[in-house]
């Protein structure tokens, strides 16, 4: 069940963020790594958060969306190839007509996993939105 997500619902949330960056962004340093983990209250309140509860009511991933762009879709590590993030991104692209996303370069189960969904790279930035050296791919619903 995919639902609007509310601000109870933050620590849940940075721990889903923090279980799924452990997983897919070994290339952070850790400074770095507590720096975003720091920021994402702040990141959250600039998107429309959703969230995907199974069958128990329990928080399993989330969903940001600005305009037409995924700024963010985290599952849970412990429930990641489950279909989720695919559910999440039906949900994003079909409901809520989201176009683009953007992508750290180094993570390459994430960049497969748009590829595999019809996104397509459409640009590069040498240097993420904090202005950090991780370069990121911006892709487009093909």
């Amino acid at each position: 069940m995919i639902t609007s997500a509310d601000k109870k619902d933050y620590p849940v949330l940075i721990d889903i963020w923090e279980s799924a960056v452990i997983a897919t962004h070994g290339f952070l340093s850790n400074e770095d790594f507590e720096f975003y983990k720091s920021h994402i209250p702040i990141y959250f309140e600039h998107v429309d958060l959703y969230v995907y509860k199974d069958k128990k009511g329990i928080i399993k991933a989330f969903l940001g969306i600005s305009d037409d762009n995924i700024e963010m879709l985290f599952v849970d590590n412990e429930s990641r190839s489950t279909g989720i993030g695919k559910i999440l991104l039906n949900y994003a692209v079909k409901t809520l007509n989201a176009r683009k996303v953007d992508v750290n370069e180094q993570n390459t189960d994430a960049l497969n996993f748009y590829y595999h969904f019809g996104f397509r790279e459409v640009g590069r930035d040498e240097y993420d939105g904090e202005g950090k050296g991780y370069p990121i791919l911006h892709l487009e619903k093909g």
